[in-house]
């Protein structure tokens, strides 16, 4: 005789499996429910210092927690490939050290957000959602967020505005309104963009490989090496409203020292 069982007696079943999974993920920043971010300010915004070969800091002491995403992934085998970071359903490669924390700098906008945290090899998983308020500031209408996929590695934004206006890490705020809220130089990304009231007309979206990583060699010498990476750029209008739009782009770097035009929009 077949015996035969319900979905909820399998679901109770597999319920510790599926509880022990995502215990394994564990997400100090953000939590879920209601919060409301601190004001605009240099506690938000993100800047590492450019040193060759790049520090495996994720993100420095100090930097807001309204403004990162932090916690860590027990249980997973030691690898050296990423986790994966998924936020407003843009994924991204996450770095992770070698006791399994992860701490990245990210700029949320306005409304409902979602984080998801992977383990590497895809078995452990957290998720959660919070509604974001940033004591008044203007949600931004315009972000364009860059990622990569590789480590020790830094790729750099540039955005053209329509009046001429060239947002970098070197000018990271413009009268216009536009900013580069984030920009990381350790690998993985990312970099945010982020204008509240955009300009009508043409915009331009440049990726520069700026620095590639370093390896040690026998004798314990640094070596610099130009790996290949993938760049990932999203541009998204409209976040969190019924007119949303993203866009994402994937373009191969090849060699450090190299800029590429990787999208031209109008806006609207």
């Amino acid at each position: 005789m077949k015996l035969r069982y319900s979905p909820i007696i399998l679901f109770l079943c597999l319920l510790p499996t599926i509880v022990a999974a995502q215990s394994a993920v564990k997400l100090d920043t953000p939590v879920g429910g209601w919060r409301t971010g601190a004001p605009e300010g240099d506690g938000e915004r993100f800047r590492q210092t450019v040193n060759y070969p790049a520090s495996s800091v994720n993100t420095p002491a100090g930097q807001a927690n309204t403004a990162r995403i932090s916690g860590q992934i027990k249980a997973t085998p030691k690898s050296t490939e990423p986790g994966r970071l998924i936020v407003n359903g843009v994924s991204m490669p996450l770095k992770i050290d070698d006791a399994g924390r992860f701490d990245r700098p990210f700029s949320f906008p306005n409304g409902s957000n979602s984080v998801e945290v992977r383990s590497p090899d895809g078995q452990q998983r957290h998720r959660t959602q919070f509604l974001n308020t940033s004591g008044g500031a203007t949600p931004a209408k315009l972000r364009v967020l860059l990622a990569w996929d590789s480590d020790n590695t830094d790729l750099d934004l540039h955005l053209i505005t329509p009046d001429g206006a060239h947002i970098w890490y070197g000018d990271r705020a413009v009268p216009n309104g536009a900013a580069l809220d984030v920009d990381v130089t350790t690998g993985y990304g990312p970099e945010i963009f982020a204008m509240p009231a955009p300009i009508k007309g043409q915009y331009l979206v440049y990726v520069n490989y700026f620095g590639g990583g370093y390896r040690s060699d026998d004798e314990g010498q640094e070596d610099a090496v130009q790996p290949l990476t993938r760049a990932q750029v999203t541009v998204i209008t409209e976040e969190g409203t019924p007119n949303e739009k993203m866009e994402t782009f994937v373009v191969p770097m090849r060699a450090v020292g190299e800029l590429t035009l990787v999208r031209s929009f109008s806006y609207p």
